[in-house]
């Protein structure tokens, strides 16, 4: 039988995972910023990812959300994963809908248990791995014991050879900066996106079969009414086409498509 999946090279779907506090949504700030989002003298405030006054009241991501930047003609869709335990709900489902996710260490604090518990859902899955050894500026920094410590949970957590053969990456998200290593005098984040567009694989589907999403989360606009947030597993589809949503219970529900995002 000939494979009929595609793979689509313009897209990268990536959920960024970590324990919390370990500079997620930071990092994701400037990728924002860098990857020319937004205008040179735009003001944008700091963890813009983090829109519920909740979130920005405690300082923590409790819901994972999406955004997308483009790299060299590359559309990267990014999520941003909670870090506290209480919400590990919400990095399950993040990571329905990517083919990929980075892994962010405190490279002072190394891995701690919300570093075990995303990294097992994320090789459960069968995710490739990108690690990023964050917040080299820190005094206490200690990159080379904490890389020890991540192939150790790597290796306690059944990997596969494939999946600790992961890249590593060494950054200051605070700044900006990305490294291939500890020596390199590179001072932004291009390393990182490179890598991304290198190591994660692009999503795969049919597009002769018909329109098949797996549907993730629900969100509402004012504008729009109910949102379906998810990944489109099999077929294609354009605004304004007539959809059905089909439950456990095999009860049909007619859709139309008012907006895409790849």
């Amino acid at each position: 039988m000939t494979k009929s999946l595609k793979t689509n090279e313009k897209l990268r779907n990536i959920a960024i995972i970590a324990h919390v506090d370990h500079g997620k949504t930071t990092l994701v700030d400037f990728m924002f910023r860098q990857s020319g989002l937004f205008r040179d003298n735009q003001e944008v405030e700091e963890r813009v990812m983090d829109s519920m006054d909740l979130e920005r009241e405690r300082g923590i991501t409790i819901a994972a959300k999406n955004c997308s930047v483009t790299w060299n003609g590359v559309k990267i869709n990014i999520i941003d994963t909670p870090g506290h335990a209480d919400f590990g709900g919400e990095v399950e489902r993040a990571l329905m809908m990517v083919d990929g996710a980075i892994l962010l260490v405190d490279a002072s604090e190394g891995p701690l248990p919300q570093t075990r518990f995303v990294l097992k859902k994320a090789l459960e899955s069968g995710k490739k791995i990108i690690v990023i050894i964050n917040k080299i500026d820190r005094k206490d920094a200690r990159p080379a014991e904490v890389l020890d410590e991540i192939y150790s949970l790597f290796i306690d957590l059944d990997a596969v050879e494939e999946q600790i053969e992961f890249p590593v990456l060494y950054a200051v998200g605070k700044k900006g900066i990305a490294k291939t290593s500890l020596t390199d005098k590179n001072n932004d984040l291009k390393p990182l996106f490179d890598a991304i567009i290198k190591h994660i694989p692009g999503p795969e589907c049919d597009p002769r079969k018909p329109f098949q999403m797996l549907v993730a989360d629900l969100d509402y606009s004012d504008y729009i009414g109910r949102l379906a947030i998810g990944k489109v597993v099999n077929g294609t589809a354009i605004r304004n086409d007539n959809l059905v949503c089909v439950d456990e219970e095999e009860t049909i529900t007619p859709l139309k498509i008012s907006k895409l995002q790849a």
